[in-house]
């Protein structure tokens, strides 16, 4: 057995060990699996909204787009960053309102928003899946990194197998709380190896970051630039925009909103994370520096740079920390995930089907749902082959079909009801999906149409014509709606 995987079998045995002593002292009710009774404070909420960005995507999809799509990439840091800003003055707006009303999960909060039982129903099941392939992501992730910094010793098979199993059980044992105490050395980790990489590799290869960009210039020069069509500008601004409104939106990062204990946590967070985020752009000094040094990998392998060129660089046991840091980014967020997605099922579903079911029988079909989408994400990660940043596109794509419905329902408007809501989702996601199977562009109905028109992201003009079919809808229907929901309105301009 090489130090490498001593390094990387450590590192899971101490996440599991205290993932699993997370539960110690505490009485584990369905809101202290979900929110931790909501009394999590501004350091905690901070590591968990992190490892929703630095995730296994981070270290290898990152690293990886940077080396086979170069500046494209950059997008990454720009949503994150915008995303945080415009939650500056929506997500306490959101977390006031969940906490007046006991909301727990993300459908529950449309569901009491538009007094919709339907609705949740729709949210819970978009919300499954637009997890399911970011967990995939993770899962798929989980098992490069183990596989190539263990020297091949580990299958990506028999990783991914072990990492599921570790999360299963202290999600299952301690809900969001042993994320919250594997978020701690996650974020310990991935910070000293993303800048320490960032920073040394570049130096160590080239003499500085300048000389890399330099080096890349004359080497392959158009990945210091936009394309001229694909991954062109307006591919790169739809795909901020539509990314920045869908991150709270992600199941698991709105679940980390609802742990917050106060306004104050979040805004806060608001205002420090993006500068943290910006430690993203040393993943891309990785990739850049490998586009050079590690030249030849081609399609989804570009993935695997920031590992190569590591196992080229440094000795076996510092290749187990890089790999023990990647197991973690893996780790943290799918457990956030899978919590998210089973406690979002639970009320979206099963409340609807047992109103009347106690505390403990929601907990429990919460964890028996923990396992349902950890094994589904499992097989998908199995049988699955897209690059992770392409996977990553399209979660978002479907989740930010639900912005139309939670930025109307901040107000009470004739322009959305529920039955207009439910069809600008549906009619959306359709549109999503649609072109994940069949990867159309609108150059397929529209031959004519210009290249800046075309690279648009088709989850942005998703999003157009959920809006379209919601307001038409909505006002079609106005004389049918019954809604009489909670007063969004007045938790909004405060």
């Amino acid at each position: 057995m090489n130090s490498a995987l001593i390094i990387i079998f450590i590192t899971a045995a101490i996440a599991l060990f205290l993932g699993i002593r997370a539960s110690r002292g505490k009485e584990m009710n369905i809101n202290e699996f979900a929110v931790g009774n909501k009394r999590f404070g501004t350091l905690i909420v901070f590591l968990l909204i992190a490892g929703e960005v630095y995730t296994t995507f981070t270290f290898l999809g990152g690293s990886g787009w940077a080396y086979s799509k170069g500046a494209a990439a950059y997008y990454v840091p720009a949503y994150i960053c915008l995303a945080y800003v415009l939650s500056y003055w929506m997500i306490p707006k959101i977390w006031r309102f969940a906490k007046k009303h006991n909301v727990i999960s993300q459908p529950q909060y449309f569901m009491k928003n538009y007094n919709s039982k339907a609705l949740g129903v729709v949210v819970a099941f978009i919300g499954l899946i637009a997890l399911i392939p970011y967990i995939v992501i993770q899962l798929k992730g989980l098992g490069i990194i183990v596989s190539e910094s263990s020297y091949g010793t580990i299958s990506p098979f028999m990783a991914s197998t072990i990492g599921a199993v570790i999360v299963t059980i202290y999600v299952t044992i301690s809900g969001i709380h042993g994320s919250a105490w594997n978020a701690v050395l996650k974020d310990i980790m991935i910070l000293f190896v993303i800048v320490f990489l960032g920073i040394y590799i570049p130096y160590h290869y080239f003499g500085g970051i300048k000389p890399l960009f330099e080096a890349i210039e004359n080497v392959k020069p158009e990945a210091l630039t936009f394309a001229s069509e694909g991954y062109s500008q307006s591919w790169f601004i739809s795909t901020i925009i539509l990314n920045a409104f869908g991150f709270y939106l992600l199941p698991q990062s709105f679940s980390v909103v609802l742990t917050a204990k106060s306004e104050r946590a979040l805004k806060k967070n608001a205002i420090t994370l993006p500068l943290y985020t910006i430690l993203i752009l040393f993943a891309f000094f990785i990739g850049f520096s490998a586009i050079i040094q590690v030249p030849g990998l081609q399609g989804a392998d570009g993935d695997l740079s920031l590992l190569r060129l590591t196992m080229q660089t440094f000795d076996p046991w510092f290749v187990g920390i890089v790999g023990g840091a990647g197991l973690l980014t893996a780790l943290v967020p799918v457990s956030v995930m899978v919590m998210s997605g089973a406690v979002g099922l639970m009320t979206g579903f099963y409340t609807l089907l047992r109103p009347n079911s106690s505390d403990r029988q929601q907990l429990l079909v919460s964890k028996l749902l923990v396992i349902f989408i950890i094994v589904t994400a499992y097989v998908f990660s199995i049988i699955g082959g897209k690059a992770l940043a392409i996977l990553n596109i399209m979660s978002y794509g479907l989740i930010t079909q639900l912005v139309p419905a939670m930025i109307f329902g901040f107000f009470q408007t004739k322009f959305m009801n529920t039955y207009g809501a439910i069809t600008g989702i549906v009619t959306g996601v359709s549109i999503v999906l649609f072109n994940a199977v069949t990867s159309f562009k609108l150059a397929d109905i529209f031959p004519n149409i210009p290249s800046i028109i075309n690279d648009i992201n088709i989850g942005f003009v998703a999003i157009a014509v959920n809006i379209l079919v919601a307001v038409g809808v909505s006002l079609a229907t106005n004389s049918l709606d019954t809604r009489k929901s909670p007063n969004m309105a007045e938790e909004f301009i405060k």
